[in-house]
C-alpha cells in the first residue's frame, strides 16, 4: 500500500426530511455528477465504483450509477450499517493504494423512512441479538428505540462513572446548531441555546433529550479518488490526500467488558485511530479539524475520548472549555454533524469527507476553520465498523 491517494472531486446534495427527497437513484446520481464535476472529470475515465447504501434492494448502487454512465466497469454495493459511506471509500482508497486503480468512486445515498431505526427483517435472528441481551442486563431503558437505548446507556455509564451532566450533552447539541448555521446544506440550521437543547421532550428521563439525537434524513454525497500517476496525466491538481486509514471492528471486550461504553464502539474508535495517528506519523494534538459521528450528542463526546483528543473521562471538562468549537484545540464538526446535517446512513461517511476536503481546500466558506492542514474523519457503524480517516495538504 504505497500509492498517494488524492482526492480529486466530492459532491454533496442537501439532506432533506424523509418524504421530501428525490428516490435513492436520483440522489445518488446528482452527488456522482457534482463530484466528477468537481475533479473536472469525465465517467468515462473511472475505473472501479462502491456505492453505499444501507435500506435498499441488491444492486441498487447499479441503479444509481446507469443514471451517469454505462462503461462496464466493477460496481460494488456496500452495506456496513452507519459506517457504510466511510467503508466505501475505504474500499476505493484500497484500491488506489494498492494499485489496481487509478480513479475509483465512492458513492453513498439513503432514501430513508420516518422515524427511528428499525430491523426491516423479522423472520430471522437480529444481528444485535447479543447487544440486546447485554444491554437489558447492565443499561435499562426497555422499550426505547434501538439505537437511542445502546448510545442512551452508553452516555448514562458516563455520567455515573465520570459525574458528566446531562447539561454537557446539551452543550455539545446547542454547539451543533451554531455551527450548522453557516452550512446551507444542514437540514437543521436554527441555532438552540443549552436550555433549549434541556427543555425539549425526554426520550429518557435524566438521560437524553430529543434533541440530542439526529434525524433520519434522505441524501447522497460522493468522493473521486486518484492516484498521482493519474492526476499528472490528466492535468489534475488535487489539493488534499488521505493520510491514513483504518477500520476496526468488534473486539471480544465490546461484549466481555460489560460496558455500554465499549458495546456502542469505543474500543473500535480509539484502535482505527490509534492505527490512523502511528500511520500518519500524526498525532491528536495536530488534528485541526474533524467531522465525527454525532448520532447522538452522547457519541460525540465520547468519540473526543476515543480519539485522543482528551483524556478517558475528561470531555466534559474538554466541552466546558470550548477546546471542541472555533478558536479551540479542535473544531469538531464545522458541518453540525449529523445532529444538525442529518443522518441518511449511506451518505453520513462522504458528506463528512466532502466537509473535511473542503476545509482543506480552503473553500468551506461560512464554516471554514482557519489554517485547517490537518483534517480526521470518524464514521461508525454499530454490528459493527469504526473507519477513522486522516486528510493532509497536499
Amino acid at each position: 500500500m504505497s500509492e498517494q491517494v488524492l482526492v480529486a472531486g466530492v459532491g454533496m446534495i442537501p439532506f432533506k426530511k424523509p418524504g421530501a427527497s428525490l428516490p435513492y437513484f436520483e440522489m445518488g446520481a446528482e452527488a456522482i455528477r457534482l463530484a466528477l464535476a468537481d475533479a473536472g472529470v469525465g465517467y468515462a475515465q473511472v475505473q472501479q465504483a462502491y456505492a453505499g447504501y444501507v435500506y435498499g434492494d441488491s444492486t441498487s448502487g447499479q441503479r444509481a450509477l446507469y443514471e451517469v454512465g454505462m462503461t462496464g466497469i466493477p460496481v460494488v454495493n456496500v452495506n456496513n450499517n452507519c459506517s457504510t459511506g466511510s467503508t466505501a471509500l475505504f474500499l476505493a482508497r484500497q484500491a488506489i493504494a494498492s494499485g489496481a486503480v487509478d480513479c475509483a468512486l465512492a458513492v453513498g445515498f439513503e432514501q430513508m423512512q420516518p422515524g427511528a431505526l428499525t430491523s426491516h427483517w423479522t423472520d430471522r435472528p437480529s444481528t444485535f441479538a447479543q447487544f440486546d441481551t447485554l444491554c437489558d442486563q447492565i443499561a435499562g431503558g426497555a422499550g426505547l428505540p434501538l439505537a437511542l437505548r445502546y448510545f442512551g446507556g452508553a452516555g448514562q455509564e458516563h455520567m455515573q462513572k465520570y459525574g458528566t451532566k446531562l447539561e454537557t450533552f446539551a452543550k455539545i447539541r446547542a454547539k451543533a446548531s451554531r455551527h450548522a448555521v453557516n452550512n446551507p446544506l444542514a437540514l437543521f440550521r436554527t441555532e438552540m441555546s443549552e436550555d433549549d437543547v434541556m427543555q425539549s421532550p425526554a426520550l429518557w428521563p435524566g438521560v437524553m433529550t430529543r434533541t440530542m439525537a439526529c434525524p433520519p434524513t434522505c441524501g447522497g454525497a460522493a468522493a473521486l479518488l486518484v492516484s498521482s500517476a493519474f492526476a499528472h496525466k490528466h492535468g489534475l491538481s488535487p489539493k488534499v490526500q488521505i493520510l491514513a486509514q483504518n477500520m476496526t471492528t468488534d473486539f471480544s471486550n465490546s461484549f466481555e467488558s460489560r460496558s455500554m461504553i465499549d458495546l456502542v464502539g469505543f474500543q473500535m474508535t480509539a484502535a482505527a485511530a490509534k492505527k490512523v495517528y502511528e500511520q500518519a506519523g500524526v498525532g491528536p494534538d495536530e488534528v485541526d479539524v474533524c467531522e465525527l459521528h454525532d448520532c447522538f450528542a452522547q457519541n460525540e463526546l465520547l468519540t473526543y475520548e476515543g480519539l485522543g483528543f482528551c483524556p478517558v473521562g475528561g470531555a466534559e471538562r474538554f466541552v466546558e472549555s470550548g477546546d471542541n468549537t472555533y478558536g479551540g484545540k479542535v473544531v469538531t464538526n464545522p458541518s453540525g454533524g449529523l445532529l444538525s446535517k442529518g443522518h441518511p446512513l449511506g451518505a453520513t461517511g462522504l458528506a463528512q469527507c466532502f466537509e473535511l476536503t473542503r476545509q482543506l481546500r480552503g473553500s468551506a466558506e461560512g464554516t471554514q476553520v482557519k489554517g485547517a492542514r490537518i483534517a480526521l474523519q470518524h464514521n461508525l457503524g454499530l454490528g459493527g465498523a469504526a473507519v477513522v480517516t486522516m486528510y493532509g495538504q497536499v
